[in-house]
């Protein structure tokens, strides 16, 4: 990477931090810590995002389901099918309600039955290798590649041997702001910031032009 094309790239990563330097999880009300709760209300959250569906209904969706308690995978299991279709509705989630609410009961089992409700297994059974962590993930129902994808991004903070990663979306808003488009070299200019907010941050520019825009306009700004 140049010099000058560093410079003019590390003034667009901190214009676009400032603009929207949040991850999901955090959005969703989750205090992300390598413990099982939270990692499980990651993968709900990664699941939700996955859809078709806007991502503020997603983590809406999300909110409530927390909200009504169902923050592990034995109290999502637990819960009744309704009680989780009426919780996504709650969030605004109603166009796969119904279809998610069998999925989540279902997958919040496997979780229980695989790695005994804590994802930290997995990470072990991955021994740091992010390919694995995403096939591991699979495994659930309802979490496809751009979930696991989702998943790897959100965590990356807690889980480093995973390796950066902004995953395919990730690498959309990186283009739309003029950004280096490969993952090693978006590394060297988040380098020195949090890897999981500087992911989820370019997504946010991949799904809202007038943000990338904004960010554009404040790095152009920027001495």
């Amino acid at each position: 990477m140049s010099a000058a094309l560093s410079a003019a790239a590390r003034r667009t990563a901190d214009a676009l931090l400032k603009e929207c330097g949040r991850t999901y999880a955090a959005e969703a009300g989750i205090r992300l810590r390598d413990t099982p709760q939270p990692l499980y209300q990651v993968l709900v959250l990664s699941q939700l995002l996955s859809a078709r569906i806007r991502a503020s209904v997603a983590v809406a969706a999300a909110r409530a389901l927390f909200g009504h308690g169902m923050r592990t995978p034995r109290r999502m299991a637990d819960a009744t099918w309704q009680q989780r279709v009426d919780a996504l509705g709650e969030g605004g989630y109603r166009r796969h309600d119904e279809r998610t609410s069998t999925q989540l009961g279902e997958g919040a089992e496997l979780v229980l039955d695989v790695w005994k409700g804590d994802l930290r297994r997995l990470r072990a059974e991955a021994d740091g290798d992010g390919d694995t962590v995403r096939a591991g993930l699979q495994r659930v129902t309802g979490i496809g590649p751009a979930g696991a994808d989702i998943f790897v991004r959100e965590v990356q903070g807690v889980w480093p041997e995973t390796g950066f990663h902004v995953g395919a979306k990730g690498l959309q808003g990186a283009e739309r702001l003029g950004l280096p488009t490969s993952t090693a070299r978006l590394a060297e200019v988040a380098r020195g910031r949090d890897p999981a907010v500087f992911a989820a941050a370019l997504v946010r520019a991949a799904l809202d032009r007038e943000t990338a825009e904004k960010v554009r306009e404040a790095a152009r700004s920027r001495p």
